[in-house]
């Protein structure tokens, strides 16, 4: 089975949120409803030295949406088998035939992939934009990056070109789901 997985770099990543625009419209999303997020971390402070200040500011962007983990506690906790992973990708995906509303995968997720739908009264998510990969183009987020801080395909491969970094500051720790990403973490990330 391939692992299909994103790598995303956030020494390159500036905030920008193109890819986060970009999943709104290919999905037609709600307002509140973002199946991809940019996160900010900052930490620092300015210091007084010889009466001047002196900035001591970092600041990073990770763009996040479903991780499409090997252990997902989406799947492992939805009661009605809604909320199920792909064997032939790896992909997690909500079949809504089967999906009750009842939230448990958003409770469980520690990255909060997870989305309600007040419409339809369902779960929603990331569903890596499967259906561009089937016509051989990029997931709408990878390919509205203006800096190509986004890259997906077997996860395998990703961590071969790019290691194996998925932990860094202001994410969950990656062995609570084993995440399927690759970070090239900013220097102070971590």
């Amino acid at each position: 089975m391939v692992q299909l997985g994103f790598y995303i770099n956030n020494e390159y990543c500036t905030g920008c949120k193109a890819c986060v625009v970009a999943c709104k419209d290919k999905n037609d999303l709600e307002v509140d409803v973002n199946y991809r997020r940019v996160y900010e971390y900052t930490e620092g402070d300015y210091i007084e030295r010889d009466e001047a200040f002196i900035q001591n500011v970092q600041t990073f962007f990770t763009s996040l949406s479903c991780n499409h983990c090997a252990n997902p506690k989406c799947v492992e906790n939805c009661p009605t088998g809604a909320m199920h992973k792909r064997e032939e990708d790896g992909v997690v995906l909500v079949d809504h035939e089967k999906c009750i509303g009842c939230k448990y995968c958003m409770w469980n997720c520690p990255y909060g992939a997870p989305q309600y739908n007040e419409i339809i009264g369902k779960m929603t998510k990331c569903n890596f934009c499967i259906d561009l990969i089937e016509k051989n183009e990029d997931p709408a987020c990878v390919g509205s990056c203006p800096m190509r801080a986004l890259e997906y395909g077997s996860i395998e491969e990703l961590r071969a070109k790019y290691g194996d970094i998925n932990n860094i500051k202001g994410l969950p720790n990656s062995s609570i789901t084993n995440p399927s990403i690759v970070i090239g973490a900013h220097k102070s990330a971590k």
